[in-house]
């Protein structure tokens, strides 16, 4: 790694990275059409059968997240990354061959996705915690700003490519484009230049303790502790925010599918927005401060959506419409202001040594309570109502925002 490097250009081994992360988001964004494309109109799964195969991708991060995170702390990250992404595109790359054969079924493909979730778990330690290793950390913040950028164009542009290709090719065909996408992403990092030593092997039997040792890190840790807490009630109220919102905006309000998904695209554009500004945002007033001043945008967005529920006569109007144009474009460049300046202060405050188990244990934690929250999200609208529900939405994304106020955050900085 290039130390004397000041910029990104300077660093050879983050262009190959960042090319591998951007190639990945597109394709990923791409499957996030055609997978449930798939399962309801070529495999007729019932709404119960959708739901499984959903949980099917995100189980293994509660299942194995933890000891994923342990064992990325124990192994080279790059060549686990390479070897987790070819993993995810044969995972992927089965799909259509089994469709092809006439051998695809349900629990075939839930069978699938499940593998490709495991893999998922590890190829996100991995590269989350490869990343110090390739770039210099006073360049961290503008590196992951870098791949957030990437991420937040695939978000907007990915779903609009993906419904093309599945209209003109199918869903299986659009699904083996990003099996292809992940053997691209191994072959841009083999090409990333970083010197990474064996890390000294642990026996078997201390496996536990290892994990014991990340959950220590992440929950003792005067910083990373209330960040933790912070991050995981707001996986529980975004879950469960855009449950809500699926059904409010596609049943109750009757919008138009091309509606519903422009509301989604704004987010994504703002987000973009808010990426490019992270660095500039975290290097002024300081990573912690600017976490905190996003998050506190979320419960004035998801309040303002709330609004729009209270009466009957605003439903589906032009100036409802309006609001929740603006809600999730503030939704969006909070996320994307907060995002880089979130993963590059969790990266510097953590050691080498402890970066798999932080970011496993993160990682596990916020998928299992998204999983919860968009449970807890549609079980609650069922119940109560989508006012009371998107009320609650409001509530626990403004818990997240006193946890953060609250804690050392506000006056930490990423250097």
């Amino acid at each position: 790694m290039g130390e004397d490097a000041t910029t990104l250009r300077g660093v050879p081994g983050f262009r190959p990275y960042w090319s591998a992360a951007t190639v990945s988001s597109f394709g990923s964004a791409v499957s996030a059409v055609a997978v449930p494309v798939l399962v309801v109109t070529v495999l007729h799964a019932s709404p119960f059968e959708v739901g499984l195969v959903n949980a099917a991708q995100f189980l293994p991060y509660a299942l194995f997240g933890l000891i994923v995170g342990a064992y990325v702390d124990r192994f080279r990250r790059k060549p686990l990354l390479i070897w987790a992404s070819v993993g995810r595109g044969v995972c992927l790359g089965a799909i259509p061959v089994l469709w092809f054969t006439g051998l695809l079924n349900l629990w075939v493909t839930a069978a699938a996705l499940f593998v490709f979730g495991i893999l998922s778990v590890i190829g996100f330690a991995a590269t989350q915690s490869l990343l110090p290793r390739i770039v210099p950390r006073p360049l961290l913040l503008a590196a992951n700003a870098r791949v957030d950028q990437s991420d937040a164009a695939a978000q907007t542009v990915g779903p609009a490519l993906g419904g093309v290709l599945v209209s003109i090719v199918t869903a299986p065909v659009a699904i083996a484009l990003d099996a292809v996408s992940y053997f691209i992403d191994a072959v841009l990092i083999a090409r990333v230049r970083v010197i990474e030593q064996t890390p000294a092997r642990t026996a078997g039997a201390r496996l536990r303790s290892d994990i014991a040792d990340g959950l220590r890190w992440t929950y003792g840790h005067a910083t990373l502790a209330p960040l933790a807490l912070s991050t995981h009630l707001w996986f529980l109220a975004n879950a469960a925010g855009l449950t809500v919102f699926a059904t409010l905006a596609l049943r109750t309000f009757a919008l138009p599918a091309a509606v519903y998904g422009g509301i989604l695209a704004v987010s994504g554009v703002a987000m973009l927005l808010g990426a490019t500004a992270a660095p500039r945002l975290g290097t002024r007033f300081g990573a912690g401060r600017t976490i905190i001043a996003a998050r506190a945008a979320y419960p004035v967005a998801w309040a303002a959506v709330t609004l729009t529920t209270v009466g009957t006569g605003t439903a589906g109007t032009p100036a409802t419409v309006a609001v929740l144009f603006v809600a999730f474009a503030v939704h969006g460049a909070a996320a994307g202001c907060e995002n880089a300046n979130e993963m590059s202060l969790r990266q510097t405050v953590t050691p080498d040594a402890l970066l798999g188990r932080m970011n496993g244990t993160m990682r596990s934690a916020n998928r299992t309570v998204a999983a919860a929250g968009a449970v807890g999200g549609g079980a609650l609208m069922t119940v109560a109502g989508d006012g009371v529900a998107l009320l609650a939405v409001t509530l626990v994304f403004a818990g997240a925002v006193v946890v953060a106020m609250c804690s050392p955050l506000r006056t930490i900085a990423v250097r």
